[in-house]
């Protein structure tokens, strides 16, 4: 079997341009074809990651698929002075376009590869709880709009009758004005670069969490994803403002483990985050310096057989992990198969509130049922990508009014 061709497609995933989805697809002699999903939402982003697997997919024409460690240690042979970031996500797709392909060839579920499975049913938790709904993009996604403090409560009463044990937030507030994100670190709102935690926007994040709590009771757990809009001294504040909330995470995202680690130790609030680290070699860092509870593993970021070995050495350090997946379907049966064959697992991210093609663009549909993803016993991923419905609807260039 040799690879014969390769494509990227991409896809609109809002009808409103700040968001995309993209897939890598890789043809063999032999007419079998493996997907895999990669992430590239900004258009930057996208252009670049596009750029690289391009250029890593022209020196694999001829090649055996199945031949994926050989690939992937000649892979980075081209990016030794420059390895993990962008370099490394475009290696994750090449890997999980590979993996696809060779059970496909075995006619066999990619966890039947990795000695699994020990579980076909992911246990969930809702990600972007509430500001996925957040006016003006409840719109897009056709939901409900959430426009006060009660509304939110609401929804969250309505996650957990849905099955769901847990749910992730971000920071949504609210004022005279109605329901607010804060993304300071991203150029969306104020506050950046200082990264400060205001008097103000620490009341409204314990406001918020209480309001959740006692919304949801003790037996729902909350995690609080602050992503990187603050730096050390407010998330210590933060943490150690909701000790009292008992949070089954809050999550991070800082690089340096040291700093890491002296968070964990000023708190008693259980700390999440390294979603944006890529490669067991960065996360051994973190693991040997105690810098965090719960690691997140990106699969499509890392590659599955990568993120394997993060798994198995956060095992090592009696840690579970938490699959990161924040894109679509197919990313999610990725995700999934992942789940299913590693012993450390925590509970894997999925979002729910999407636009209402979503499904269009796979040839499968996503089962989830009681808050838990079941996976299919069908060859690969168990889906593949309806290219006639990516192609239907491109990625927009800019953002319409």
């Amino acid at each position: 079997m040799k690879i014969k061709n390769f494509e990227t497609l991409h896809a609109d995933a809002t009808g409103q341009g700040f968001r995309s989805l993209s897939f890598l697809k890789i043809e063999t002699d032999t007419n079998l074809v493996g997907w895999s999903e990669f992430v590239g939402f900004e258009l930057n982003k996208r252009m670049g990651l596009d750029s690289l697997i391009k250029s890593m997919m022209k020196g694999l024409i001829g090649k055996d698929p199945r031949e994926i460690e050989k690939i992937n240690s000649n892979l980075i042979t081209g990016i030794r002075q420059s390895q993990s970031g962008l370099n490394q996500q475009a290696l994750g797709a090449i890997q999980n376009c590979l993996v696809d392909i060779v059970a496909k060839d075995l006619n066999v579920p990619v966890y039947r590869l990795f000695g699994g499975p020990i579980r076909t049913k992911i246990p969930l938790y809702w990600s972007h709880f509430g500001s996925n709904r957040l006016p003006p993009y409840s719109k897009i996604v056709e939901e409900p709009a959430i426009h006060s403090q009660k509304n939110y409560t609401d929804h969250a009463l309505e996650v957990k009758k849905d099955g769901y044990k847990a749910l992730k937030t971000k920071i949504v507030y609210f004022d005279e004005e109605g329901g607010k994100s804060f993304y300071p670190a991203y150029g969306v709102h104020a506050g950046g670069p200082e990264l400060n935690l205001e008097p103000k926007m620490l009341n409204y994040i314990v406001d918020q969490m209480n309001a959740l709590r006692e919304a949801v009771g003790k037996d729902f757990d909350l995690i609080l994803d602050l992503n990187s809009n603050f730096k050390a001294n407010g998330v210590i504040r933060i943490a150690q403002a909701l000790e009292e909330i008992n949070l089954r995470w809050l999550e991070i995202d800082l690089f340096d483990p040291t700093v890491m680690r002296d968070i964990r130790k000023k708190t008693r609030t259980t700390i999440g985050g390294s979603e944006f680290i890529c490669t067991a070699r960065n996360y051994k860092h973190f693991f040997t310096n105690h810098a965090i509870d719960i690691p997140l593993v990106d699969v499509a970021w890392n590659g599955f057989l990568e993120a394997q070995k993060i798994a198995s050495l956060a095992d090592v350090f009696d840690l579970n992990v938490s699959p990161h997946n924040y894109t679509s379907h197919l990313c999610s049966m990725i995700h999934g198969h992942y789940s299913a064959v590693i012993p450390n697992l925590q509970l894997m991210e999925i979002d729910v509130d999407e636009v209402p093609w979503m499904s269009d663009f796979f040839t499968e549909p996503l089962v989830i049922e009681n808050g838990e993803l079941i996976l299919n016993d069908k060859p690969g991923w168990g889906m593949d990508v309806n290219e006639e419905a990516v192609k239907a609807r491109p990625p927009r260039l800019k953002i319409e009014d």
